[in-house]
């Protein structure tokens, strides 16, 4: 499987060991995350129209050290799977989707007419004082805000489905794993990046994951926390495959 997200830094959260752990599983992959830390979909929208050189390409999890254009990425290969994302702050704001996102789709469309879309769900900070600072009145509130808005995100664009990230961060968090962000917002280089890696996993291959043993990880990941996490993508990916 192909994977190509036009992102930022939470989608790099995601990729860092989404390959590694489907290879362990026997799967034929590669993901490309083009990043932009906080790119919104504006900016992408943006940098489409300029075929801008603004993306860091970074292949398998790793940075390659080269700047692309989304064209250039997109008509590189025959992707199976592309992923778009609202930045994470503007994430519960639904005004920030369109025309963006549509035109997006359709761009990528172009280039790649059989690939599924799929809406990458961002998640909830920690750190309250910057969930207030973006207009959100607490974490429940950005919660139930942003995933209202990529509710709406995939009927708009008639995605293909939705990568739960954001509920499976939250319900981690909140069945134990207090430290499930490594700075407030983005996710923990072990077990927050386990949980995503996993959610992207098990919602695109949609095979088993419960006696997953990865363990090549950039922080140490406890029996416990793999638990918590394992429980937590079944639980929420199973309204979504």
């Amino acid at each position: 499987m192909k994977i190509l997200s036009i992102g930022n830094s939470f989608s790099q959260d995601s990729h860092r060991y989404l390959a590694e752990i489907a290879k362990k599983y026997g799967e034929d992959v590669k993901t490309v995350n083009l990043l932009i830390g906080g790119c919104t979909l504006r900016t992408h929208y943006i940098n489409m129209l300029e075929d801008k050189k603004a993306y860091s390409f970074v292949f398998n999890g790793m940075s390659v050290g080269l700047a692309v254009t989304m064209k250039d990425v997109l008509a590189s290969d025959d992707w199976d799977v592309i992923t778009f994302q609202q930045a994470s702050h503007l994430s519960g704001f639904e005004d920030t989707y369109s025309p963006y996102l549509e035109e997006l789709v359709k761009f990528a469309k172009k280039y790649c007419p059989k690939a599924k879309i799929y809406i990458h769900q961002t998640w909830v900070y920690t750190d309250d004082e910057a969930i207030v600072k973006r207009g959100y009145e607490n974490a429940e509130h950005m919660f139930s805000s942003l995933k209202k808005c990529y509710k709406n995100a995939v009927k708009l664009i008639k995605a293909d489905g939705l990568i739960p990230s954001g509920e499976v961060m939250w319900k981690a968090h909140k069945d134990g794993i207090e430290k499930i962000h490594r700075d407030g917002s983005h996710a923990a280089l072990g077990v927050g990046r386990y949980a995503l890696a996993l959610t992207w996993y098990k919602v695109l291959f949609k095979k088993d994951i419960t006696d997953n043993d990865f363990n090549n990880f950039d922080e140490i990941v406890t029996d416990e926390e793999r638990k918590i996490v394992i429980n937590a993508v079944n639980e929420v990916t199973k309204n979504y495959i």
